[in-house]
C-alpha cells in the first residue's frame, strides 16, 4: 500500500467517487421516479441521476472549498478556513500513524492518543491560571506528553515482550475513552455544578490565537501542523533516528545485524508517533471547542489512518490527504443541508477511499495500468531484438 504509485492513489479516490456518486443517484426521489418508468423515457433517469450528483458534489464544493453565492468575500472563503481547520487533528495524527507505518508498526491508537493529549492539555489549560504564553506553552507540551505517554505504553510492550501493537493500541483507545467519560464526572473535571459531562472553558491564555479574527475558527494549531509535518520531513529523511527507523521498517533483523537496537526504535517510535497525537488532541480542546468532552476526539484518530496511507506516510502526503478529509468532513454538512443527500455517504467515499488503497492491483485491473516492474510487450520485443 505505502509503495503505490501516486497514480493509483488518485485513480482510487477517482474510483471512490464515481462509485459514491451511484449511491448519490439512487439514494435520490427524482431518480427513484423516473426508474419507474425508465423504459418509457430513459433520459429522465439519466437526467436526474446527473442533476443529483452534480448538485451534491457541487454543495460539497461550496461547503468545503469557497461559496460563490455567499454575500461578502469572507463568507465566500470560511469553507476552506473549515477545512483547513478540521484538517489539523488529522494531519497531526496522519503524521504520528505514518511514521510508524515506515517503521513497521501498525499504530492504530491514534484515537486514545488524541483522547490523553486532550485530557493533559485541557487540564492544564482550565485548571491553571499562568500568563499569555507560558500558559499556552505548558498546555501543548502537556498534550504531546499526554499523546506520548499514551502511545509509549504500546511501544514499551512491543520492546520487552513482542506484544501484537495492534491488539495493545485497540486496547488502550477502549481505556481512553472510558477513562475520559469517568474524569468529566469527577469534580476537577467538571464545570460547576452541572450534570453534564463537560470540562470548564479553557482560559483565554491557553487558547490557540486565531489567525484570520474572531468571524473565522482558524487557529494557529494549523500553522503548528505544518511545522510537525517539516519536522517529520527532517526527522526521516535528515537524521540518523530517522534512517534508523526506516531501516527497522524495512528489515528489522538486518538493522540488529548492523548494530541498531530494534527494541529503543519501537519505543521511539511510538512516543514520537503518540506526541504529534496528542498534539491534535491540544488542537481540539485549545483550539476548535475549547472545551473536554468525551466525543473530542470524534473519529478523528481512525480517519487518521486513511490519511496516513492515502498521503502514503511522507509529510507533504499527509498533510493533503488531511486537507482533503477535512473537506470532506466540512463539505459533507453542507451537502446534506443543501440536498438531502445522506452524511452517511462521505463516510462511504471514505471507506472506498480505504478499500482501493488497501487493494491497488484492483486499481490497476479496473484502468488498465501494467504492474510494477511489468514490461509492456511492445518494449520487451525491442529488448529481445536488440539482444
Amino acid at each position: 500500500m505505502l509503495e503505490s504509485s501516486w497514480l493509483v492513489t488518485a485513480l482510487a479516490m477517482v474510483l471512490a467517487l464515481v462509485i459514491s456518486a451511484v449511491l448519490i443517484a439512487a439514494a435520490d426521489a427524482d431518480v427513484q421516479a423516473a426508474a419507474a418508468y425508465f423504459f418509457a423515457r430513459p433520459m429522465d433517469l439519466l437526467s436526474s441521476a446527473w442533476s443529483a450528483v452534480a448538485q451534491a458534489y457541487i454543495a460539497l464544493f461550496q461547503g468545503s472549498i469557497v461559496d460563490p453565492g455567499a454575500t461578502t468575500f469572507a463568507k465566500a472563503l470560511r469553507p476552506l478556513t473549515e477545512t483547513m481547520t478540521v484538517s489539523v487533528p488529522l494531519i497531526f495524527a496522519g503524521l504520528g500513524l505514518g511514521i510508524g507505518f515506515r517503521a513497521g508498526l501498525f499504530n492504530i491508537g491514534a484515537q486514545g492518543q488524541i483522547i490523553m493529549g486532550a485530557v493533559v492539555g485541557g487540564y492544564i489549560g482550565f485548571a491553571l491560571d499562568l500568563p499569555v504564553g507560558l500558559h499556552l506553552l505548558l498546555a501543548v507540551i502537556g498534550s504531546a506528553l499526554g499523546g506520548a505517554i499514551w502511545a509509549g505504553i504500546a511501544g514499551v510492550l512491543k520492546a520487552r515482550t513482542g506484544a501484537n501493537e495492534v491488539i495493545v493500541t485497540i486496547m488502550l483507545n477502549n481505556i481512553a475513552i472510558y477513562l475520559v467519560g469517568y474524569l468529566l464526572t469527577t469534580s476537577p473535571f467538571q464545570r460547576g455544578n452541572s450534570n453534564n459531562p463537560i470540562s470548564p472553558a479553557v482560559d483565554a491564555n491557553a487558547v490557540y490565537p486565531l489567525l484570520l479574527g474572531t468571524g473565522f475558527r482558524l487557529h494557529a494549531g494549523f500553522l503548528l501542523a505544518i511545522a510537525a509535518a517539516v519536522g517529520v520531513w527532517w526527522l526521516m529523511n535528515r537524521s540518523t533516528m530517522g534512517f534508523q527507523f526506516r531501516a527497522v521498517g524495512s528489515n528489522p533483523h538486518a538493522a540488529r545485524t548492523a548494530g541498531m537496537s530494534v527494541e529503543a526504535s519501537y519505543v521511539w517510535v511510538m512516543v514520537i508517533a503518540g506526541a504529534l497525537a496528542g498534539l491534535g488532541g491540544s488542537a481540539q480542546v485549545l483550539g476548535t471547542e475549547k472545551v473536554l468532552t468525551a466525543g473530542v476526539a470524534a473519529s478523528f484518530g481512525f480517519d487518521a489512518i486513511t490519511v496516513a496511507l492515502l498521503g502514503r506516510s511522507k509529510p507533504l502526503g499527509t498533510v493533503f490527504a488531511g486537507l482533503l478529509f477535512g473537506a470532506l468532513r466540512a463539505g459533507g454538512y453542507s451537502m446534506q443541508a443543501r440536498t438531502g443527500t445522506p452524511i452517511d455517504i462521505v463516510l462511504v467515499v471514505q471507506s472506498l477511499i480505504v478499500l482501493f488503497i488497501a487493494a491497488p492491483p484492483l486499481v490497476r485491473a479496473v484502468f488498465r495500468l501494467p504492474s510494477p516492474g511489468a514490461v509492456r510487450p511492445g518494449v520487451l520485443a525491442t529488448k529481445e531484438a536488440a539482444a
